[in-house]
């Protein structure tokens, strides 16, 4: 009985002791969660921050359109196993999820002064009927805006009608399109020179990216509205 105080004051001075070494290891150690506290507490000036993620506009694109311009941005077909995509304000008009992509040529008309989509098709460029398409493009209204994009093959059916019509559309290189070239363009009915939105990428056994397929094409850019459409 006569031992149950000093025991008592051991066992507290132990205590205290211990309690004051875990506390000073917690404080002072490099990189525990108490050295952090009094980061939190720093000033901006002396704190490092993360540096900030780069901002995304309208699909996708690296800075925001100028008034009255419409933001997009396309991709060609990548050989024949990944399809095209087209996105224009923000919205999807093709692609494989939508599951209104094709072999060949897949083409979206635009209003060209509301932005809102008219209609969207693929045509089978290997296989299909030129006629299809020809149909399609030959009635297009003053200002309508056409966005293509090639998968696998876009030229085998191509006539000396198709390739007008589009360099009609503002195409440079519609006249020159082969097997299986890759070429993504952005065109309007009416316009009175040749687009600024265009690529194309000859297929070549010595230059292709795939086994008998160029590399696919990727463009993005803001097209002007049109001021009317008739």
């Amino acid at each position: 009985m006569r031992l149950a105080g000093p025991l008592r004051i051991v066992a507290l001075i132990l205590t205290v002791g211990l309690t004051w070494i875990v506390i000073s290891t917690l404080l002072g150690g490099p990189g525990s969660a108490f050295s952090r506290i009094p980061q939190l507490f720093a000033s901006p000036e002396n704190s490092v921050t993360a540096e900030p993620r780069a901002r995304k506009y309208k699909c996708g694109l690296p800075q925001p359109c100028p008034e009255e311009h419409l933001a997009f941005r396309m991709v060609s077909g990548a050989a024949n196993v990944i399809g095209p995509k087209i996105c224009l304000e923000d919205k999807m008009l093709m692609s494989s999820v939508k599951d209104n992509v094709g072999r060949g040529l897949n083409i979206a008309l635009v209003n060209g002064v509301s932005g809102e989509l008219i209609e969207a098709r693929a045509f089978d460029m290997w296989a299909g009927d030129v006629n299809d398409l020809l149909k399609f493009i030959r009635p297009l209204h003053e200002g309508t805006l056409v966005f293509v994009a090639s998968y696998d093959d876009p030229a085998t059916k191509m006539n000396e009608e198709t390739r007008r019509l589009f360099s009609e559309l503002g195409s440079r290189n519609a006249k020159e399109l082969a097997f299986r070239d890759s070429w993504v363009f952005v065109g309007a009915k009416g316009v009175q020179d040749k687009s600024p939105f265009e690529q194309h990428v000859k297929n070549s056994k010595h230059t292709n990216k795939y086994e008998g397929w160029p590399e696919a094409l990727e463009m993005e850019g803001c097209v002007p509205r049109r001021s009317t459409v008739s």
